[in-house]
């Protein structure tokens, strides 16, 4: 096995998107070694953390039928019945919405939820509040997919948060993908939703972990349970 083989085994891959911001922070870091040992080490720890915020792991991702895969890394944050956003054209009912938030330390890679067709994407731009917060799913800044699946049409947000300030997408409109294929990013700390027919199984609570391209969060092919009492957000 050769030397770069060897490496590109033993290390987390780095996404492409995160190559320019990990050059200039170990310039940064570079330039205050010069001026000071101490805060060049901060520079030096800051472009580390740079590099694993853009780090990109391979996942294996299940492939049974119907099933919906976690977008993001992160913590499933709530659980509940929620108008999509307007600019998806995708309910005037509120569906079912799962959503999964993500620190600063996170992978923040997004993967496809489902395997279908990317029916339509809608970006909006808006404000950078805390993504954790119900609001910022109609304030902040994001950008929409609805995929159509045999079973129904999914949606899937992405949702810049308090520090994030660029999603980057993909993908384009009328594209197939599959589960678990990447689509976008969003840089430093942010939010997914990803929209479902009321009654739909979902097999997450608030408060979980998720795995992107890993974790299931719905089984579209059993059938829909008795619409459980959610709040609307």
């Amino acid at each position: 096995m050769s030397i770069i083989a060897s490496i590109r085994k033993t290390l987390v891959p780095i996404h492409r998107e995160g190559y320019p911001f990990i050059a200039i922070a170990v310039v940064i870091a570079l330039v205050l070694f010069v001026f000071s040992t101490f805060f060049g080490m901060i520079g030096f720890g800051l472009a580390i953390w740079t590099a694993l915020f853009f780090r990109d792991p391979e996942r294996v991702t299940p492939v049974r039928e119907g099933l919906v895969i976690a977008p993001a890394d992160g913590r499933v944050s709530q659980v509940g019945l929620a108008r999509p956003p307007r600019e998806l054209d995708l309910s005037d009912e509120p569906l079912l919405r799962v959503s999964i938030f993500m620190n600063v330390f996170n992978v923040h890679v997004n993967r496809a939820p489902v395997t279908g067709r990317i029916e339509r994407i809608a970006y909006k731009p808006g404000l950078f509040l805390n993504a954790d917060l119900d609001k910022a799913s109609e304030d902040n800044e994001r950008n929409g997919l609805i995929i159509s699946t045999p079973y129904c049409r999914v949606g899937c947000v992405q949702i810049a948060g308090l520090v994030a300030r660029r999603i980057v997408s993909f993908v384009r409109e009328g594209e197939s993908i599959g589960s678990g294929e990447r689509f976008g990013l969003i840089r430093f700390g942010s939010r997914v939703d990803v929209y479902l027919p009321v009654g739909s199984r979902v097999l997450v609570s608030e408060g979980q972990l998720t795995v992107a391209g890993e974790t299931v969060l719905c089984d579209l092919s059993q059938p829909q349970q008795r619409e459980t009492a959610y709040r609307v957000s």
